[in-house]
Formats: structure tokens, C-alpha cells, sequence
């Protein structure tokens, strides 16, 4: 197994004003409990360079509330049937988000040279990078933001989400971000909708990455 190296974005991100500009159009800041001018104050100070990611922090926005957001074809995306505990899906103990509503995800990688491994075994490579992996949240918001980053045989896995059991034990389901054959309970109507759904964490898909970052940093105004 080669050992992969962090590729470049997929797509270009717009400047962080345009992509608070697109959660305010979608609502999100209200979801969140934002006015829509702290959030262009928290943008238009956050400090970092065009190529970064705005996100909300999942605590204020959960996945099942961004992902009928998506939009593919002019279908919306959506969860898994069988994943209607997708919420609970928390940040590992090794991913530290900063202490704000919102915060900036720098060196995104959409992890095509993983393709094909399980993420038991993406997981340990990404951390000896020095990278971390996304969670389900953050890769919602980078579709939003940039919808060509999500393509057939192209998508990718966000396993820095993890549901955690009661015994303390990882759930075995690992979430993933990829488009809808409109197959199954999904229904021919979902074909080419944006698709939140999960593989087992010791499994091997030629047709998912493993979605990273260089890093994360909280910056901006003070909104709360």
C-alpha cells in the first residue's frame, strides 16, 4: 500500500465574504443563532487567505439540517434512511474545533490518493501527515460552498465524525458524502442527489477518498 500525499482542492474556494454570503442566503446563520451582519464582521476578520473553508460549528448547526441544503441537478441532498442517528455523530477526541459559532478549515484535501482504503487504515496515515481528518459537517459545507468538488467515482469519506456507544466503543459506521444512484429506499427520484451515508469502518471503496485539512482556526469577530 503506497503511502499517499495531501492533493490539491478539487475546486477553488470563493473568498470567505462570498461563502457567508451563501449561508446567509440559505439560512444557516439563522439556524445557528447568527445575525446575518456578525456574520459578515466574523468573515471580514477572520484573518486567513482565499482557499479556506467557513464553517459553523456542528454544534450549532447538525448535519441533518445542512445536508437538504445540497443541491445536485436541482435535486436536494439528503440522509440515509438508516442513519437517522446522524447527529450523534460527534468530532474524535483527536480533532480539536475552536471555540466559536463559526470557524475557518485551512489545506483542504478531498483524499482521491486514498481511494480504495479502509478508514481503519486512513485514519492513523492522515494523523502521520499531520493532518485531520474532516467531519461530516464541515464536508457538507464544502459542498455548498463548491458543488464541483463532489463528482462520480470522485466522493469522499469524512471520518472525523464517529459516533461514540454507550460502553465507550466506536460505532462501526463511518460517514461518507457521495451522489445517489436513486437505487433501493433512496428511490429513483434521489438519482444524482447529493447522499449523506456511512461504510463500515473496515472497508475498502475504490470510488471514496478520505477528506483532510491542514488545520483549523476560530479567528473573526466575536460573534455569539
Amino acid at each position: 500500500m503506497t503511502e499517499p500525499a495531501p492533493a490539491a482542492a478539487a475546486t477553488t474556494l470563493p473568498p470567505l465574504a462570498d461563502q457567508a454570503d451563501r449561508l446567509i442566503r440559505l439560512g444557516v446563520h439563522e439556524r445557528a443563532g447568527i445575525d446575518a451582519a456578525a456574520l459578515h464582521a466574523w468573515a471580514a476578520d477572520a484573518g486567513v487567505d482565499d482557499g479556506a473553508l467557513l464553517a459553523v460549528h456542528p454544534d450549532r448547526v447538525p448535519a441533518s439540517a445542512l445536508a437538504p441544503l445540497l443541491d445536485r441537478d436541482g435535486r436536494p441532498g439528503f440522509v440515509v434512511t438508516d442513519m437517522a442517528d446522524v447527529d450523534l455523530f460527534a468530532p474524535l477526541d483527536t480533532v480539536e474545533l475552536p471555540d466559536t459559532p463559526f470557524y475557518v478549515v485551512t489545506g483542504l484535501d478531498r483524499g482521491d490518493s486514498m481511494a480504495d482504503w479502509s478508514p481503519d487504515e486512513a485514519l492513523p496515515a492522515l494523523a502521520d501527515q499531520g493532518r485531520s481528518p474532516l467531519l461530516l459537517s464541515e464536508g457538507i459545507h464544502w459542498v455548498l460552498q463548491a458543488p464541483a468538488v463532489l463528482e462520480r467515482n470522485r466522493c469522499f469519506m469524512t471520518i472525523g465524525s464517529r459516533l461514540r456507544k454507550a460502553n465507550d466503543v466506536l460505532d462501526a459506521r463511518t460517514p461518507a458524502v457521495w451522489i445517489s444512484n436513486g437505487t433501493g429506499r433512496d428511490g429513483r427520484e434521489r438519482r444524482n442527489a447529493p447522499k449523506i451515508g456511512w461504510c463500515w469502518a473496515g472497508n475498502r471503496h475504490t470510488w471514496l477518498g478520505f477528506a483532510s485539512a491542514a488545520g483549523r482556526a476560530g479567528g473573526g469577530s466575536s460573534a455569539s
